[in-house]
């Protein structure tokens, strides 16, 4: 005869205010659910604009996914996931990050289909993998065009139009041809070694985007403190400390007693300061750079000693400057050495749109006045100057040559492009179906899932652009096309100057296999980290007391 141990009902294994979640319907459709609606929310944005005010009060227009999800602060865990997802894409490749929010939140909710009808998640995960491994695959095969070598103006700012269009449609040429020429401009020797962080952007209130321009060297919005405003083939110093008195640690007492100490007092101070400016100005510096404080009597002896003296509070554009100058930052008042001392051939203020601006720059080969045998070496930055109607606008359109920088950088490291427009996915879709046609087992309905899930890239570039119905039809025509031999670039025409349907290398709509490749893998990996979680145990949130609560009005008597 068995002993039957009796089991406690209410056994207790976290401590009060856990919660703990688990199963089908409490945890994996849960989560599901909640990257679905991540997923809905920026699916519009694929080339239609929101407007955002985040906590702080702050407006924003834009249709960048990456603006969208950092400013409205996910919190449910499982969409956390794809942000991240998302976020990895940002960093790594600064353009598709849309297309892993919106993919990643398709693969979910076809998954969620299959869950419903049985299957076990690990099996949806297997399938998903090799589904993603066969489109990687083929999307390498896709490739039939690369960036030419060497890179000319033309070339780079077609490859750059479909990136910046997502983002600014109707701007692409002009935004195109800035950010190439500004990229051009600097391009290291070997391109593999090209620094995002050369290509800066200054915003001018006014004007219009066609007034915008490329400027070889810095610019920043702010006259020269002092009164000297010009300088040419000049000195510069770069200070990171206050240029001021030294004022002492300790407060003390001075007792003065006559009027001569009185006029003495502060002489000592001023010898001392005129000192260190004579010694700066003796070793030939024409140009201080502060990224503190400059005080009035260390300006009085700066204009006497004709030093021009610009302040840059920001320790990122000091750190940019120093690069143009080929200057080291001091942290000490005075003189530097000469390795220490940088060089610039034009420092002057200049007046756009009603604004004056500064502008440090190297002369180039041509100008007039190019020394070849300067000491300059040739500038490592350019500022491309964006003229523009409203401040949001011009934050927008300072979104959209991010992206495009972003997008020379991976093209730099991988040159190979995949036609555009919605047809890469497309016939990747088509070819991912027939490889789970021939697979055995439950994990080929994984990868006719994530054939059709596929699809959802061309099919909301066109219901955003022509509406659900006409979408449709366009898609069903697309399908078609891409049955027939040679159909793989055919994509959707967002203008639909014909039936909806172009074909991309013929109008030049491209896009980085890189990026691709790279936004299909961080997207199943995130639905598989969704896919695989079965239960989810939320702690209490930490937190000081709670104010208590009254109970009924206050007003009440009792």
């Amino acid at each position: 005869m068995s002993l039957k141990v009796p089991k406690s009902n209410n056994l207790q294994l976290f401590k009060d205010g856990y919660k703990q979640l688990s199963g089908l319907d409490e945890a994996v459709l849960r989560n599901i659910q909640a990257v679905n609606e991540l997923s809905d929310l920026v699916r519009t944005s694929f080339g239609r604009n929101k407007l955002l005010i985040n906590h702080l009060g702050r407006l924003f227009v834009t249709s960048d996914a990456a603006t969208i999800i950092r400013e409205i602060e996910v919190v449910h865990p499982a969409a956390k996931l794809l942000v991240m997802a998302s976020q990895s894409q940002e960093t790594e490749m600064g353009d598709a990050t849309n297309m892993v929010l919106i993919f990643g939140g398709e693969l979910l909710k076809k998954a969620e289909n299959l869950l419903i009808m049985g299957l076990h998640p690990s099996e949806v995960i297997r399938g998903y993998e090799l589904a993603s491994a066969k489109a990687q695959a083929e999307l390498e095969k896709l490739s039939t065009f690369s960036l030419p070598s060497p890179l000319t103006q033309e070339t780079l700012a077609s490859a750059l139009k479909p990136a910046i269009a997502s983002k600014q449609y109707g701007y692409e040429d002009t935004l195109a041809s800035l950010v190439a020429e500004a990229a051009l401009s600097i391009m290291p020797a070997n391109p593999k070694n090209f620094n995002v962080d050369n290509v800066r952007v200054v915003k001018i209130m006014g004007g219009s985007l066609s007034g915008s321009r490329v400027v070889q060297g810095m610019v920043f919005g702010r006259e020269p403190e002092g009164t000297v405003k010009k300088a040419l083939k000049a000195k510069v110093a770069v200070f990171t400390s206050a240029l001021d008195i030294a004022q002492t640690e300790t407060k003390g007492t001075v007792l003065i007693k006559n009027a001569d100490e009185m006029l003495n007092f502060t002489t000592g101070e001023e010898k001392q300061l005129e000192k260190i400016i004579k010694e700066i100005a003796d070793s030939g510096i024409n140009v201080i750079i502060a990224g503190s404080s400059v005080g009035e009597l260390t300006m009085h002896y700066l204009n006497r000693y004709n030093i021009a003296v610009l302040k840059v509070l920001s320790k990122f554009e000091l750190r940019r400057l120093c690069r143009v100058v080929n200057a080291t930052p001091l942290a000490r008042v005075g003189a530097p050495t000469a390795e220490e001392a940088g060089f610039v051939d034009v420092f002057e203020t200049v007046e756009i749109g009603g604004d004056r601006v500064t502008v440090l720059r190297q002369l180039l080969v041509g100008e007039p006045g190019f020394d070849p045998t300067s000491q300059a070496e040739k500038t490592r930055t350019a500022t491309i100057v964006l003229r523009g109607a409203t401040s949001n606008h011009l934050d927008d359109l300072e979104r959209a040559i991010d992206d495009g920088v972003n997008v020379i950088k991976s093209l730099m490291k991988d040159a190979r492009l995949v036609p555009g427009a919605g047809s890469s996915e497309l016939e990747l879709a088509k070819r991912v179906e027939v490889y789970g046609s021939g697979l055995k087992g439950l994990s080929q309905h994984a990868v006719k899932k994530f054939s059709s899930a596929l699809e959802v890239i061309p099919r909301t570039l066109a219901e955003n652009a022509l509406g659900g119905a006409e979408g449709n039809e366009v898609i069903s025509r697309l399908w078609a096309k891409h049955e027939q031999k040679g159909g793989e670039t055919w994509g959707v025409d967002i203008e639909a100057e014909t039936d909806g349907t172009l074909q991309a290398d013929q109008h030049k709509i491209y896009d980085s296999l890189a990026a691709k490749a790279w936004a299909i893998r961080l997207a199943t990996e995130a639905a598989n980290a969704v896919l695989s979680v079965d239960s989810i145990i939320m702690s209490k949130p930490a937190g000081g007391p709670k104010i208590p609560q009254q109970a009924g009005n206050w007003d009440a008597d009792d």
